[in-house]
């Protein structure tokens, strides 16, 4: 019989290569076509192994979904950025490779970035999509979110729309 082991787990400063190729692919994905393409690039190129120690390094709230050791996905969190919103965390990016959607390990890593979040006491959250992401968008109606507000975001010379979408209730653990 064969096994295949699937774990969510903080960041190690060995991981940095992996997730940056776990963000590169997962942000061709979701945001080609609705990011102008320099400008897309220009954000990838930003989010480099370099950046990704260093995140791990400053502490960054940073899970990992690892799939027979190969990591495939990850989320960051933490206090949520917008004071004026009544929610105590806030999940910055969940992202998976491509040819891991659709399997219900988004939704893992989403609980598990919830449960996280929670133990640290920010039991509501909140998560912003672009607007034109509608994987996404889909993604956390199914999950249950709210969506509570919307907003402009500057990418290049361009305007695009965000949804931010709300979770009341506490993980379940």
């Amino acid at each position: 019989m064969v096994k295949t082991i699937v774990s969510i787990r903080h960041a190690k400063l060995e991981d940095a290569r992996e997730i940056a190729l776990a963000h590169d692919a997962s942000w061709r994905e979701a945001y080609r076509g609705v990011i102008p393409g320099i400008e897309l690039e220009r954000m990838i190129a930003r989010r480099g192994p370099d950046w990704w120690r260093a995140a791990i390094l400053r502490g960054s709230g940073l899970l990992v979904l690892e799939i027979d050791e190969l990591i495939v996905g990850y989320s960051t969190f933490g206090r949520n950025r917008v004071p004026t919103m009544p929610y105590s965390g806030e999940i910055f990016e969940l992202y998976l490779m491509p040819q891991y959607q659709g399997l219900g390990f988004g939704r893992r890593l989403f609980n598990v970035s919830r449960r996280e979040l929670a133990a640290y006491g920010y039991l509501s959250t909140i998560v912003w999509a672009l607007a034109d992401n509608s994987k996404a968008l889909s993604f956390y109606g199914r999950l249950g979110g709210q969506a509570v507000r919307r907003a402009e975001e500057r990418f290049g010379d361009n305007m695009l729309s965000r949804v931010a979408f709300g979770f009341i209730a506490a993980p379940a653990f």
